[in-house]
């Protein structure tokens, strides 16, 4: 009998080593079945992922409205508070998202249209604007302007050529890429709408499913490796909740200061400059400049002295940001240095693009977490220090010698 057994273990491991073998091979040569099906799981369960980011984001939202002395007891005890202050807390939480909406709406949306119309109508202004600063620059520069010229004839040809030759079949691409940007539009506000339903759910039931979650866990590991786990999950979550909230938020300050600051300025096209700079400054690092040079060339054309102020005025917002508004939301939730953000930047967006430049950091900061975290107990279980100055001069006194 334990014979019998032994070998429908065996070919139990047989059959799953040789399907994950297959799978392997078809994932890199073959028809890619399992990426694609997965792929479409993930389509699928798109409101319901965006519904969980909306509910983890608006959680501490409820959590403040949820500040009775009966509520804080019962979040200690890992219960939820009742029904009706639960079904108060989330409704006031989306009245002030509606709120918020509105505004951007009614005040943010008309600036904004407004501002992309009077750009529009000044394009051949602006156009013949450069063009004089060009053939100014190139009137003291024979050889440049020899470069630009021969430059300028070959994109003519090109453009000829792709007229008489390519203009048709690639105006029907377009019309159907249009076409299916539409409905992919329509779709995800679709998807946002049905996410925003199932974020009720998660906040109508999070200290449910976060127990669940926990129940989960312990079914599967030893109490040690439960211990670890939690801790772990609650670090993630401090780094997390702390950077993607306090960024949003510091994105959101910013943006307003940028509004008003420009509107008291009288700087030209200020709703469509605050929007670039208060949406480019989630990007960590880098987002400053990626809203402050475009946002800078867009006011240079129409006025060259109100982009010297506007430059001086965003390094001003930027070292409030930096110095003031940042540290105060944001603090030290990564523990990462500058290095290592850039590098968690650069190699998040060149994978995700813009989402992956944002969401890199907290990722980056969380893996750096278990690393360190791996490395010092390892060190510690050979009795060595783990502070990093203790190995500036080289290994650790006494270590590595031989007896």
């Amino acid at each position: 009998m334990k014979q019998k057994g032994g070998y429908v273990r065996l070919g139990i491991i047989v059959f799953f080593t040789v399907s994950a073998i297959l799978l392997f091979y078809d994932t890199l040569f073959g028809s890619h079945f399992l990426l694609n099906l997965l792929r479409q799981f993930v389509d699928a369960l798109k409101p319901v992922l965006y519904g969980a980011f909306m509910a983890y984001l608006l959680a501490p939202v409820v959590n403040f409205f949820e500040r009775t002395p009966s509520a804080v007891e019962a979040r200690k005890q890992g219960r939820r508070a009742s029904m009706g202050l639960r079904v108060i807390s989330i409704l006031l939480t989306w009245a002030i998202i509606g709120v918020l909406l509105y505004l951007l709406g009614s005040v943010l949306v008309p600036e904004l249209y407004k501002s992309i119309q009077q750009l529009v109508a000044n394009v051949e202004t602006y156009y013949y604007t450069i063009s004089g600063w060009i053939t100014h620059l190139l009137e003291n520069n024979p050889t440049l302007a020899a470069w630009v010229s021969t430059q300028m004839n070959s994109m003519y040809i090109k453009a000829e050529n792709w007229v008489t030759g390519g203009l048709l079949s690639q105006a029907t691409i377009l019309v159907s890429v249009l076409s299916g940007s539409i409905f992919g539009i329509i779709g995800f506000f679709g998807e946002l709408l049905v996410g925003a339903i199932v974020s009720v759910y998660f906040l109508a039931t999070k200290e449910v499913m976060a127990a669940q979650a926990r129940k989960v866990t312990c079914s599967l590991f030893t109490s040690d490796r439960v211990y670890w786990i939690m801790r772990g999950a609650r670090k993630m979550d401090f780094i997390f909740s702390g950077f993607v909230r306090g960024k949003l938020l510091d994105s959101l300050i910013i943006g307003i200061l940028c509004f008003i600051g420009c509107s008291a300025l009288k700087f030209p096209y200020t709703p469509l400059v605050s929007v670039i700079v208060g949406v480019t400054n989630v990007i960590p690092f880098f987002g400053p400049f990626l809203g402050a040079i475009p946002s800078t060339f867009l006011i240079l054309l129409a006025s060259p002295i109100d982009a010297l102020y506007f430059v001086l005025f965003v390094l001003a917002l930027q070292q409030l940001d930096g110095n003031v508004i940042g540290p105060k939301i944001l603090g030290d939730k990564t523990g990462l240095s500058s290095l290592w953000v850039i590098a968690a930047i650069l190699v998040g967006g060149s994978f995700f693009g813009v989402i992956g430049m944002f969401f890199g950091v907290p990722v980056f900061a969380c893996v750096y977490n278990v690393v360190t975290f791996y490395v010092e107990s390892r060190l510690s279980k050979k009795d060595l220090p783990v502070e990093t100055e203790a190995y500036m001069a080289g290994k650790p006194e006494g270590y590595g010698e031989k007896n």
